[in-house]
Parts: structure tokens; C-alpha cells; sequence
């Protein structure tokens, strides 16, 4: 029913005493962790973002683009500043089609004559 002065007393702080030491060491992990996380996820991430930004504002006329809903088109009218470009899907039909829902260019052609 008593507690014996062995079990009452204060167990000692583990790690030495060194309270700072031991919170940085526990810290070590985690910001290495997120470091390899960095490196290994969002960087590359980043990286193919950018090469997709370079990739919609290179688009010319003449160039066959594919969209996100899996569209294969020829380019018919691009600007630099457009926030749309103009495609021809079949022979006669022109839509027009938001840049960045272009995923990708497949084949950069030849500036498609005007028809007049």
C-alpha cells in the first residue's frame, strides 16, 4: 500500500541531461526526411511544369497537338499573347481550344497555308 522510496523518486532525463541537444537530434529525421522528399517529388514536379509552360508557348501553326480529353488537332492559328489557339480536328472544322489544355505536341510541322 505504500510506495517505496525506489519507485518515488524523479526518473532521470534521458539522453544525458542535454535538453537542446536532444530536441535537434529528435528534429534530425524529419528535416531529413524532408529533404529527400524535396529532392525526390516536388523538384521534379516543378521541373515538368515549367517544361509544360515552355511547351504551350512554343506552339506554331502547323504544329499536331493532342489535348487533355485525347484530341489529336493540326494548328491553325496561334499568337504568342493567345490564351487559345485555333485547330483544325477534320478537314473543314476549326475549334478552338484553351492552351493549357493542350498536353502535348507531337510533331512540330510546317506553317499551314491560309486558304483564301
Amino acid at each position: 500500500m505504500f510506495i517505496t522510496p525506489a519507485y518515488a523518486q524523479a526518473a532521470p532525463a534521458a539522453g544525458g541531461g542535454d535538453f537542446l541537444a536532444g530536441q535537434f537530434g529528435m528534429l534530425l529525421p524529419l528535416v531529413a526526411m524532408f529533404v529527400i522528399f524535396y529532392f525526390l517529388m516536388i523538384r521534379p514536379q516543378q521541373k515538368r511544369v515549367k517544361d509544360h509552360q515552355a511547351l504551350l508557348k512554343s506552339i506554331r501553326r502547323g504544329d499536331t497537338i493532342v489535348t487533355t480529353g485525347g484530341l489529336v488537332a493540326k494548328v491553325t492559328k496561334a499568337g504568342d499573347t493567345d490564351t487559345e489557339v485555333e485547330a483544325e480536328i477534320a478537314d473543314g472544322v476549326r475549334v478552338k481550344i484553351v492552351r493549357t489544355m493542350i498536353s502535348d505536341v507531337r510533331a512540330k510541322g510546317e506553317p499551314v497555308k491560309d486558304k483564301v
